[in-house]
C-alpha cells in the first residue's frame, strides 16, 4: 500500500509526522490556553470560591491542582504504556488511543457545569491526559522518521504547523463567540442573553476541537509506521517493563554525561516554561485591568492569537540560531529572555502591557519547545529503542510540570499569581547554570 512507501527521511513521512502537530495543537490553544480558561473564569464572580473534593479554594487554584494531578498520572502511566508498546512493537495504537481519549474529553467539556463539578473536571482531565499521553509516542517517533541533520528543522516545522492550524480554528471559534447571531445562536435582546449565547458558542468550540483533532490525526496515523510487530502478548511482567526500561536508561545516562546534564537542565527550565504556558490566560484574566467583560474576552483571545502567530516566527528564528550558534547556547539565551519576562509580568497591569508581554512570550515559546525536543533527539546514543528514551524525557517533563504547578498553586493560594510568576525566575536561573555545564563533545565514546 502507498503508506508503506514512506521511508526514514522521506518528505512524505516527515510531513505526515509534523501534521499531527496541526491536528492536536488546537487542544493547547483553545482548551488549555484561551477559550476554556475564559469560559471557566466566566462561571465565577469576583472573589468567589469553588467547592470541590471537600475543600473550598480559589477557582485558579482548583484548576492548577487538577492540572498537576493529570500530569502526575501521565508521568506514572507513560512508562507502563511505553514499555508495553516497545514489547509488542505497536506504539501507533497507543498514540491513537490517547488521541481519541482526548477528543472525547473535549466533547465532554460542552457539558461543563459547576453543579456537576466533579464530572466536568473528569472531562477536563481526559482532554489533558489524551493530549500529553499521545505526545509520549509522537515525540518518540522523531529519531525514527528523521535523520539527525533533519530533526531541528522538522521539529520546528511541526510546531509551526501546530501554531498555524490552531490559529485557524481559534479564529473561527472567536468569530462564533463574538458574533453568535451570525452562526445561528439566539442572542435575545439583552446583554445577559448575548452573554449566554457567547457561552454556548464557547461550548460548541470545545466540540470543534475534538473533531479537528480526531479527523486531521487520521493522515498521520495512515502514514506513520506502526513499529515492528513482535507477536508478544501482554502479561503482568510486561506492565513493569517500562519502569525497568527507565531504570536502564537512567543507568546508561551515568555513562553519557552530555545527555545526563542536558536532561537535568531541561527538567528545571521546562518546569517553569510549561507552568507559564498553562496559567498565562488565567493570569491575564485575573490580574489585568481590562475595563469590562467584553473587552476582557476580546483582549485575552486576541493575545493568544498574537502569541501563536509570533511563535511561528520564534520557532523559525530559534532553529536558525541553533544552526549558527549551537543548540545549547541558543537555549541559554532563550531561558535568559524567559527570566526577564517573569520580571516584566510581575509589574504588568494594563492591556497594552499584556499585549507586549504576549508578543515576547510567543517569540520564545515556540523556539524553546521545538529546540528542547530536537536537542534531546540529537543527543541520544545510537539505539533502536527510542521509545524508552523519549519516555524518560516525557516523564522528566511531566514530573517537572507537577512540581511547577503545585508550587505555583501554593504561592497563588497564600499570596497571588504575580508572586507565583516571580518565583519561577529561580527555575530559569538554575536551568541556565545547568545548561552551561553540558559538555560540548558531539557524542560520548562507546
Amino acid at each position: 500500500m502507498a503508506r508503506n512507501l514512506a521511508v526514514k527521511g522521506s518528505k512524505k513521512l516527515l510531513n505526515a509526522w509534523a501534521f499531527y502537530d496541526w491536528a492536536n495543537s488546537v487542544y493547547t490553544l483553545t482548551i488549555a490556553s484561551s477559550i476554556f480558561p475564559i469560559f471557566y473564569s466566566s462561571l465565577f464572580s469576583g472573589d468567589e470560591l469553588v467547592s470541590a473534593f471537600g475543600f473550598e479554594m480559589k477557582p485558579t487554584v482548583l484548576i492548577e491542582i487538577i492540572t498537576a494531578f493529570t500530569f502526575l498520572v501521565v508521568a506514572i502511566s507513560s512508562p507502563i504504556l511505553s514499555g508495553v508498546a516497545d514489547y509488542i512493537g505497536n506504539k501507533k495504537n497507543f498514540m491513537k488511543f490517547f488521541c481519541y481519549l482526548g477528543s472525547i474529553g473535549c466533547f465532554g467539556l460542552y457539558w461543563f457545569d459547576l453543579d456537576q463539578i466533579h464530572t466536568s473536571l473528569m472531562f477536563y482531565f481526559m482532554g489533558l491526559l489524551g493530549y500529553w499521553g499521545s505526545l509520549v509516542f509522537y515525540n518518540s517517533y522523531l529519531p525514527d522518521i528523521a535523520f539527525e541533520e533533519q530533526q531541528d528543522r522538522i521539529s520546528a516545522k511541526g510546531f509551526s504547523m501546530g501554531y498555524l492550524g490552531s490559529v485557524l480554528l481559534l479564529v473561527l471559534n472567536l468569530l462564533m463567540v463574538m458574533f453568535p447571531s451570525f452562526f445561528g445562536f439566539d442572542v435575545g435582546t439583552t446583554p445577559e442573553e448575548h452573554s449566554l449565547a457567547s457561552k454556548e458558542a464557547m461550548r460548541i468550540s470545545f466540540i470543534t476541537v475534538g473533531l479537528w483533532w480526531v479527523i486531521f490525526g487520521q493522515y498521520t496515523f495512515w502514514v506513520l509506521p506502526k513499529g515492528s510487530s513482535r507477536g508478544h502478548k501482554v502479561n503482568k511482567e510486561v506492565l513493569f517493563n517500562g519502569f525497568k526500561e527507565l531504570k536502564g536508561v537512567w543507568h546508561q545516562l551515568q555513562g553519557d554525561l552530555r545527555l545526563k546534564r542536558y536532561l537535568e537542565a531541561f527538567f528545571v527550565f521546562s518546569m517553569a516554561v510549561q507552568t507559564i504556558m498553562l496559567i498565562a490566560v488565567y493570569f491575564g484574566e485575573k490580574e489585568i485591568a481590562w475595563g469590562g467583560e467584553e473587552a476582557k474576552m476580546l483582549g485575552l483571545i486576541g493575545s493568544i492569537l498574537l502569541i501563536q502567530l509570533v511563535a511561528i516566527l520564534g520557532a523559525f528564528l530559534t532553529s536558525k540560531a541553533s544552526n549558527k550558534y549551537g543548540n545549547i547556547k541558543t537555549l541559554i539565551v532563550v531561558n535568559a529572555i524567559w527570566m526577564c519576562l517573569c520580571v516584566y509580568a510581575f509589574f504588568m497591569k494594563s492591556p497594552m502591557q499584556f499585549y507586549i508581554g504576549a508578543s515576547l512570550v510567543g517569540l520564545v515559546m515556540g523556539g524553546v519547545q521545538a529546540l528542547a525536543r530536537s536537542t534531546y533527539s540529537k543527543f541520544l546514543p545510537e539505539t533502536e529503542d527510542t521509545t524508552s528514551y523519549f519516555s524518560f524525557y516525557d516523564v522528566a517533563e511531566k514530573i517537572g510540570i507537577v512540581i511547577g504547578m503545585l508550587i505555583f498553586a501554593i504561592v497563588d493560594h497564600k499570596y497571588n499569581m504575580r508572586y507565583a510568576i516571580l518565583f519561577l525566575i529561580l527555575f530559569f536561573l538554575i536551568g541556565i547554570v545547568l545548561l552551561f555545564r553540558v559538555p560540548k563533545e558531539e557524542r560520548p565514546s562507546a
